[in-house]
């Protein structure tokens, strides 16, 4: 095949349509071929009428033969169009009986369909196809998910709707742009990433969509960036006698980032951090948090104590000067029950929601070593239904099969399985977590998934996540467009350095020095603005954010809320977002002698077995409290229940203790129930308690 040359290809015109215009997005790509004085539209080339691709893919035009293109040439000749009454027409419509033909450009403009698959079909503006729409779609609005802006729901030439979701409207000239850069095997629906059922209806409504890998797929080491990770010690002493750069893991001179920002880092020893599970601000954030009133010196001395608030700390406010102030201890107090009402509130909930189990099994084989493909694999399986009962398999790595159909086996996955996805690329962020941007994980549906795994896990007994950020949350329930995201949500450093370069410029020139600097990331994220005051910052920073944060993960977002209506989890989370704030944004706090008291209840057949069994229970409960046991609230709870922490949803059925005249205490997982025996003294009650329980575990996690 001749190569083409490079003149400019305005002062050509195609030999199909007679115009010189090289517009790649409308026409496809202009080719001009010099020794045969040969110029044409890619798009015109294949929807022509009367010419096929004879050749292979490099003879001719890209298997059309020269001698055949100059045949269709003169055959449209005699061909006037039925739009522009000018001659040349080579394509027309395939609908029976009708006669009209056109020149591809002109199609364009009347609106007609060209459908780029099998034998290339075109429909006049009279025959073409047409979405079908029910009454009450054809009315309202909604966000085109690729452009943001809005897009009327009305059965018109410029408006398509997806055939996978409901919800789902874009503008076709967003959807064509949208599938030129991802190609065929990137091009899907942006809310539930449906691929077949998506490019079929695309195709059919005249969406051409190149068969290439995705634009982002070609461009060499596109990603490389992602890859680096701040690490360098900010303090102005560094004590490492090797360097502000070394960084040695599990010691003292491991690098510890900036919680807030993560732009900034100092070595263990440097800060006097005694674990890298402690939290660090550099200077900067801190005197951020200091303006905004979120830190004090107190907060230090706050940390060993965070996992008991269960998080709550940072719900706290300043009382409003007409109220009197609590102290510490009634404020966290207070605050710790208000999250217990709002989880029993959860509770409640979810109870509803699980009435749509039904008693049908589906059994998944899992192995603890691979949790994630394992799940993966189970939830797609073609017989499973999250409306089913789950059972699970787990199986050791020489396929050797360990049934359990207990809730123990379901307790253990679903535990198992929201730990990797808190770990996992899905997600970025320290504690508080936000949606990454893995386009692995997009094209593989993965977002979706993680969303459905989260609801089933809520509704089928499992653990909360418990490591949402706000910002996350308040997407889901409230439109990623009613969001507003803060610094502390960009998790990537060198993103979080230049917004606050933008954001802390403290002159015009200074400012614009820096836009200056990062000119091609402004431009690349579509937030680059002219500057004429020191104040415009402010808009641009707000503009960096709502990017970085939310629209460059607007498909990922979506696609994870398709997951989450899984069970009608999302609704009842728009309904009730305060309640389900507690379990999505905090993890639960730690087990402590008041709440296993309150969740089991006793039973008796004698008040006086009761009351002497009740004061034994209550003081083992203390001693373990307090570490006078080597079991743990964690470790009777599995005893009993098999599992070691209490479900969103609670127990089912609730668990429940009994004093019988038995030799030593038996965990009947079946119903929840702890039996225990009678004793004359305490000190026999706690010796059998810890010599049953930690010899049971210790037996099953052999």
């Amino acid at each position: 095949m001749s190569k083409p040359n490079n003149f400019d290809s305005q002062t050509t015109f195609c030999v199909l349509c007679g115009r010189t215009d090289d517009c790649p997005e409308k026409y496809g790509e202009k080719k001009t071929f010099v020794e045969y004085n040969l110029t044409v539209h890619y798009y015109c080339l294949l929807m022509s009428s009367g010419i096929w691709q004879r050749g292979e893919e490099d003879e001719g035009v890209d298997g059309f033969l020269i001698t055949d293109i100059r045949k269709e040439v003169n055959r449209a000749a005699k061909l006037k169009c039925n739009i522009c009454k000018k001659k040349g027409a080579s394509i027309g419509c395939v609908a029976p009986k009708c006669k009209r033909s056109y020149h591809f450009p002109c199609g364009i403009k009347r609106e007609c369909i060209f459908q780029f698959m099998e034998d290339f079909r075109s429909y006049c503006w009279e025959h073409k196809p047409v979405q079908t729409f029910m009454d009450k779609e054809s009315t309202g609005a909604s966000q085109c998910t690729i452009c943001l802006d809005l897009v009327e729901h009305l059965p018109a030439y410029t408006v398509l709707k997806s055939p996978c979701c409901k919800s789902a409207w874009f503008h076709r000239e967003c959807l064509q742009y949208q599938a030129l850069s991802a190609g065929i095997f990137f091009f899907r629906c942006t809310v539930c990433n449906n691929k077949d059922k998506f490019q079929k209806e695309m195709l059919r409504m005249g969406i051409y969509i190149p068969e290439r890998d995705a634009s982002w797929e070609l461009e060499e080491n596109a990603y490389q960036d992602l890859l680096q990770c701040y690490q360098h010690c900010d303090i102005r002493r560094c004590l490492c006698k090797k360097g502000r750069d070394y960084n040695e893991p599990d010691s003292k001179w491991e690098i510890k980032r900036c919680q807030c920002c993560g732009s900034r880092g100092t070595h263990l020893a440097c800060s006097s951090l005694k674990s890298w599970e402690q939290n660090w601000e550099c200077i900067e954030c801190r005197s951020i948090l200091a303006k905004s009133g979120k830190y004090s010196r107190k907060k230090k001395r706050a940390l060993a104590t965070s996992e008991e608030t269960d998080g709550a700390t940072c719900l706290m406010e300043e009382p409003s000067p007409k109220t009197p102030r609590r102290s510490s201890g009634s404020q966290r107090n207070f605050l710790l029950q208000h999250l217990r009402e709002q989880r029993r509130e959860v509770c409640n909930i979810l109870k509803e929601l699980k009435v749509q189990v039904n008693t049908k099994t589906t059994r998944l084989n899992i192995n603890a070593d691979d949790i994630w493909n394992s799940a993966l694999k189970g939830f797609r399986q073609r017989n499973f239904s999250p409306t089913n009962t789950i059972e699970i398999n787990f199986t050791n790595c020489k396929n050797r099969s360990k049934t359990d159909t207990s809730a123990a086996s379901k307790h253990h996955f679903f535990q198992l399985l929201m730990l990797h996805l808190q770990n996992s690329s899905l997600f970025e962020g320290s504690s508080a977590k936000n949606l990454s941007l893995d386009i692995q994980a997009v094209k593989e549906n993965l977002y979706f998934e993680a969303g459905r795994m989260i609801a089933v896990s809520l509704v089928h007994g499992g653990p909360s996540p418990g490591f949402f950020s706000k910002t996350l949350f308040d997407c889901l329930v409230y439109g990623p467009e009613n969001v507003k995201p803060a610094l502390e949500d960009v998790a990537d450093v060198d993103v979080a350095q230049t917004i606050k370069m933008i954001k802390y410029a403290n002159s015009l020139s200074s400012l614009q020095s820096t836009i200056h600097d990062c000119y091609e990331f402004l431009a690349a994220a579509g937030c680059f603005r002219p500057i004429t005051a020191l104040c415009d910052k402010n808009m641009l920073v707000n503009d960096i954010l709502i990017h970085h944060v939310i629209k460059r993960i607007i498909s990922p977002l979506e696609s994870f809320r398709q997951g989450l209506k899984t069970l009608g989890i999302l609704e009842k989370m728009q309904m009730h977002p305060d309640a389900f704030s507690s379990v999505l944004c905090h993890k639960p706090k730690r087990l402590s002698a008041g709440t296993i008291c309150d969740l089991f209840s006793i039973h008796s057949s004698s008040d006086v077995n009761k009351v002497k069994g009740a004061d034994f229970w209550m003081g083992y409960l203390q001693d373990v409290e307090s570490g006078e046991s080597v079991v743990t609230f964690e470790d009777i709870l599995l005893f009993v229940t098999g599992s070691s922490f209490i479900p969103s949803i609670g127990f089912d059925p609730e668990p429940t203790i009994k004093f019988l005249h038995i030799r030593y205490p038996i965990g009947n997982r079946l119903l929840n129930c702890l039996e225990l025996p009678i004793t004359n003294t305490y000190q026999q009650f706690k010796n059998k308690m810890e010599l049953t329980i930690r010899n049971t575990l210790r037996v099953e996690s052999e």
